[in-house]
C-alpha cells in the first residue's frame, strides 16, 4: 500500500485504483477509504487516489489526539498533494470528508482545479440539518417494508433518546435501496470506523464557519455538489445551501439516492461525476 510522509513525520497510507488523470478522494467517517471502493466504476475513467485518514485503514493513529481534528487533517491533504507532485488537483470528498475539503479550499484555493462534494456534511460551513429536515426526508420512504421500525427509531433519536440499537435501525434511510449490497456495506462500517477519530474530528477549534464561508465565496474554480434525493444525512435542502456558497457550483440531486449514490445508481453517478471532472 503506498504511503507518504505528512507534516509531522507520520507516514499515512492511500490506495490507488484505475487509470488516467488522478482524482484525490477524501473519505467521510472518519473511516477506512475501503467503503468508497472504486466509486461505482469511476476508476474506469480516472485514477482514484483514496486517502486513509489518520487512525483508519493503513494509516496509524496519532499519539496526540488533537491530530484527528478536521482542521489538522487539511495539512495531511496538502502533504499528499505535494507527494503526488500535483501543482493543482481534482479533489472529490464524500460526507464528512467535505469538511476537510472546504477548509482546504480556504487555505489552498490555488491548488484545486475542480472540486466535487458528494452528499456533503455541512459542519464546517455552519449549515444546520434540522430534525424536521430529517423527518421530512425519511417520510419519502413510507411504504417500504422496513419503514415503520426505522421511522420509530428515528423519531426517538430526534427526541434525544439515542441508543446504538436505534442508530442501526435507521440504517436503511442512508441507502436508496436496502438490499443485500447496502446491508453488507453498512455492516462493514463497524470494522472500518475509528470512534476515537470520529470524536476528535469535531473537537473544539475544528471549524470556523464564518471564515470558511467567506473563503468559498471567493473560490473561482468549478464545483459539483451532488446530493441524494432521499439522503437522511445530507438532505437536498442542505446540499442546495452548500452549493449556494460557491460562485461556480453545479448542484445535482440524484433521484432515489441516499448517502452513497454510487451504490444506488452507479451508472448515473459515474456519468455525472465524469462529465464534471472532464
Amino acid at each position: 500500500m503506498p504511503a507518504f510522509t505528512t507534516y509531522d513525520g507520520t507516514e499515512l497510507a492511500y490506495r490507488e485504483t484505475g487509470d488516467g488523470d488522478p482524482v484525490v478522494c477524501v473519505p467521510g467517517g472518519p473511516q477506512d477509504s475501503l467503503y468508497l471502493s472504486d466509486l461505482g466504476g469511476l476508476s474506469a475513467h480516472r485514477r482514484l487516489i483514496l486517502l486513509d485518514l489518520r487512525g483508519t485503514g493503513g494509516s496509524p493513529a496519532p499519539e496526540d489526539a488533537t491530530a484527528y481534528r478536521c482542521d489538522r487533517l487539511v495539512d495531511d491533504l496538502e502533504a499528499l498533494r505535494a507527494h503526488l507532485g500535483l501543482d493543482r488537483m481534482d479533489l472529490l470528498a464524500h460526507s464528512a470528508g467535505a469538511n476537510i475539503a472546504v477548509q482546504y479550499v480556504a487555505r489552498h484555493p490555488e491548488r484545486i482545479a475542480r472540486l466535487a462534494l458528494i452528499t456533503p456534511s455541512t459542519r464546517a460551513v455552519g449549515i444546520d440539518v434540522t430534525a424536521d429536515d430529517r423527518i421530512e426526508t425519511a417520510r419519502l420512504r413510507d411504504g417500504e417494508p422496513w419503514f415503520d421500525e426505522a421511522f420509530a427509531a428515528l423519531e426517538a433519536i430526534v427526541a434525544g433518546q439515542v441508543t446504538g440499537e436505534r442508530f442501526r435501525a435507521i440504517a436503511p434511510f442512508f441507502y436508496g435501496r436496502w438490499d443485500a449490497v447496502a446491508q453488507a456495506h453498512r455492516d462493514a462500517e463497524d470494522e472500518q470506523k475509528n470512534m476515537d477519530a470520529v470524536q476528535g474530528f469535531g473537537a473544539e477549534g475544528a471549524f470556523d464557519p464564518d471564515a470558511t464561508r467567506a473563503a468559498l465565496a471567493r473560490f473561482d474554480a468549478p464545483v459539483l455538489v451532488l446530493g441524494g434525493a432521499v439522503d437522511l444525512n445530507s438532505p437536498p435542502r442542505a446540499t442546495a445551501e452548500v452549493a449556494a456558497l460557491f460562485p461556480k457550483a453545479e448542484l445535482t440531486v440524484q433521484p432515489d439516492a441516499g448517502h452513497f449514490p454510487w451504490l444506488d445508481d452507479a451508472d448515473r453517478f459515474v456519468a455525472t461525476t465524469t462529465a464534471f471532472l472532464t
